[in-house]
């Protein structure tokens, strides 16, 4: 229950507005300035602009083949990557589950530079659909587009529309169509690692059906992968993929680790033994899970319980990315109008506006600080909603009318 005393005044919200406006053009700005500088089709250090989405579209390249486990290897990746865009390309790793391929195959039917821009804008358009909840308000609109976080996916050439997308979508679609929500879920399983958390809170809140229907989409996405690429393609992936990606976290691919605001990777940043990092992470984990399970163990505030899933599912994994917030500007909306915001939750949503874009020049500088404002925002939701528990009354000292006004 949002309390009115508490109501910040408008010049706070229009303040943040503001900011976060003009945080967002100035990442704009640099990403148009580094298109301007790019030698088109490759950017200042050699990349193809878009960087990431050679993984994309080469994959689909090695879909079509009819056997892209040859190449999850990342000496046989990388050596194709150099027969088709040159000797010295920079460094790639594939690290996607076999089943993204079953959508992602058209894309090598275009030149890479269309299919780059129509992947983006598709994405783009797809998130906005989604996550402005079909209120088209304008200055809603313009902080869900110009998001750092949606900036760097764009730059990056990742997915990040995609996922907020299948997210978003599947919290809001949870109450009216339980079983669309559990496709959705269930096709978040392209980045497992960001629905980890998913099979906690539907069990606590008892949305049986939703499972179901998670666990039916993988499975369907799992038979048509073996059957289009044959079970092999698991086995590469297995053996030659998440191998790959593992050694990102012993530092053998160190430039990854600075395109991560997690604990784990900001204690490998810091230089951090191995075992050190793992341990906090663990720790930032099990506080995430225990901050879940409380949040879902009963009815709270809805809007502050989606945003404190979202949290805490950043908080849980060693292994996310920046261009992979973009979840984030729906979190921030959804909570941009609330009557109970105070100063600090402006200020903490701010920091967390920025961390997309902060977290690589955080890292760069040897500042690995780029998970604190995400520890530090989940600490906050929770706190609000323990304030919200203490001042709503106890549902046997209410009457009717009280009721409905709390409902």
């Amino acid at each position: 229950m949002a309390a009115a005393a508490q109501s910040p005044t408008p010049s706070i919200r229009e303040a943040f507005f503001n900011l976060a406006l003009a945080i967002g053009i100035t990442v704009a700005g640099l990403e148009v300035g580094y298109l301007f500088y790019s030698r088109f089709p490759y950017d200042p250090v050699g990349y193809l602009v878009g960087r990431d989405f050679v993984n994309t579209w080469v994959g689909g390249e090695l879909a079509l083949s009819g056997h892209p486990q040859s190449h999850f290897g990342v000496e046989a990746y990388n050596t194709l990557l150099a027969e088709k865009f040159g000797p010295g390309y920079p460094l790639h790793i594939w690290s996607y589950p076999p089943h993204l391929l079953l959508f992602t195959w058209p894309l090598a039917l275009l030149p890479y530079a269309t299919a780059y821009v129509l992947y983006s804008l598709a994405g783009f358009i797809l998130y906005l659909a989604v996550a402005s909840q079909g209120r088209w308000r304008a200055e809603h609109l313009i902080l869900l587009a110009l998001a750092p976080a949606v900036i760097v996916n764009i730059w990056c050439g990742q997915n990040g529309f995609f996922i907020a997308a299948l997210l978003v979508g599947g919290l809001l679609q949870l109450d009216r169509r339980p079983v669309l929500a559990g496709v959705l879920f269930g096709a978040l399983s392209i980045k497992p690692q960001l629905g980890v958390l998913l099979p906690v809170m539907l069990a606590l809140t008892g949305r049986w059906r939703t499972m179901i229907a998670a666990a039916a989409t993988i499975l369907v996405l799992l038979g048509l992968t073996c059957l289009v690429f044959g079970t092999g393609v698991w086995a590469a992936y297995i053996n030659d993929a998440m191998p790959t990606q593992a050694k990102v976290f012993l530092r053998d691919y160190e430039n990854f680790m600075v395109h991560m605001p997690t604990v784990f990777m900001n204690a490998r940043v810091a230089g951090s033994p191995l075992e050190l990092a793992f341990l906090m992470q663990a720790a930032v984990s099990l506080a995430a899970v225990t901050a879940l399970v409380w949040t879902f163990w009963t009815q709270r505030d809805h809007v502050l319980s989606n945003a404190l899933f979202v949290t805490t599912t950043f908080l849980v994994t060693p292994y996310a990315f920046n261009y992979d917030m973009v979840v984030f500007a729906w979190v921030i909306v959804s909570l941009l109008d609330r009557d109970d915001n105070e100063r600090w939750d402006y200020w903490l949503m701010l920091a967390v506006w920025t961390v997309p874009f902060a977290t690589v020049p955080l890292g760069i500088a040897g500042l690995p600080v780029s998970s604190i404002p995400l520890v530090a925002f989940g600490a906050r939701l929770l706190w609000r909603m323990h304030k919200d528990a203490v001042i709503r009354p106890s549902t046997a000292d209410i009457t009717d009318a009280q009721r409905l006004r709390i409902a």
